[in-house]
């Protein structure tokens, strides 16, 4: 039987709850999984859990199965497993109806080398995601477009891959799309290294977005919606490309701007 836990002022519980701080997270390199949907779609992709805490008062019937999944995985020692009570669970979860489960995970961690390319390679560029809610949208839709791999700038802010944000905004999807973290200099190397064209997105280009030809091997970068792209980019970008503004609005949402760029290279590549 997996111990129970009724302190709200219990250490591991304290533990769990500053993972919720970007500093303790990167010292421990470990952050958290919440839900039952996030938790499932991170189980399904092979992450194996270090802790797992489960409130057996809040879990539906349908958390069954996971659940039967977590506790095995705790009797073949794999990892650690506690029950937690309904006041100890509020104080750990960052919404109350997440189903009554939550997993300490360790950081995922993958390298531009560890990345393949092909002949219809697409790869989603992110510079200054300023906001976990952008960074995890921009995942579902990279998931739904099929995409070969998002790459964030860690140039500036916004590259907080495991913020739990990030984690609960991409509904799971962070754990079946490649992510890779790397420099200006370092992803524009490996894109020049292996051929892929670099389409920019800025309002300032004369060409709209619609014009480029996204059937070939392309990575589509997009910036901040308060700074959009450095000059780093913008200087070895081999496309810049606008979307039309017809409004008064001078720009787009960072994670609709990428829906924008991503789909009209799937509709291209859906007409060969």
């Amino acid at each position: 039987m997996p111990v129970r836990i009724t302190s709200r002022q219990n250490g591991r519980i304290k533990a769990v709850i500053r993972l919720n701080e970007r500093r303790y997270r990167d010292e421990q390199q470990l952050t958290l999984v919440e839900g039952i949907r996030e938790v499932t779609r991170a189980i399904q992709q092979g992450i194996a859990p270090q802790e797992v805490y489960l409130c057996p008062e809040l879990l539906p019937e349908t958390a069954l199965p996971i659940v039967a999944h977590l506790r095995a995985l705790a009797d073949n020692g794999r990892t650690q497993l506690f029950e937690v009570t309904p006041a100890v669970y509020e104080k750990m979860a960052y919404r109350g109806d997440s189903g009554g489960v939550i997993m300490v995970i360790p950081y995922l961690s993958l390298s531009l080398g560890q990345l393949t390319t092909s002949a219809s390679s697409l790869f989603a560029i992110i510079e200054g995601a300023e906001k976990p809610g952008n960074l995890g949208a921009i995942l579902r839709t990279a998931d739904a477009a099929g995409v070969d791999a998002v790459l964030l700038s860690s140039n500036g802010s916004g590259t907080d891959i495991h913020n739990p944000n990030v984690i609960r905004a991409s509904l799971g999807t962070l754990f079946a799309v490649p992510v890779a973290v790397a420099d200006n200099i370092q992803l524009i190397s490996w894109l020049h290294a292996h051929n892929i064209c670099m389409v920019a997105t800025t309002p300032t280009a004369t060409k709209l977005y619609t014009a480029v030809d996204m059937t070939q091997p392309i990575a589509i970068i997009a910036g901040s919606e308060s700074d959009g792209l450095s000059r780093e980019w913008l200087e070895h970008a081999s496309e810049k490309v606008r979307i039309p503004m017809n409004g008064i609005a001078d720009s787009l949402n960072l994670s609709t701007s990428m829906a924008v760029m991503l789909y009209e290279a799937v509709r291209q590549r859906s007409l060969q």
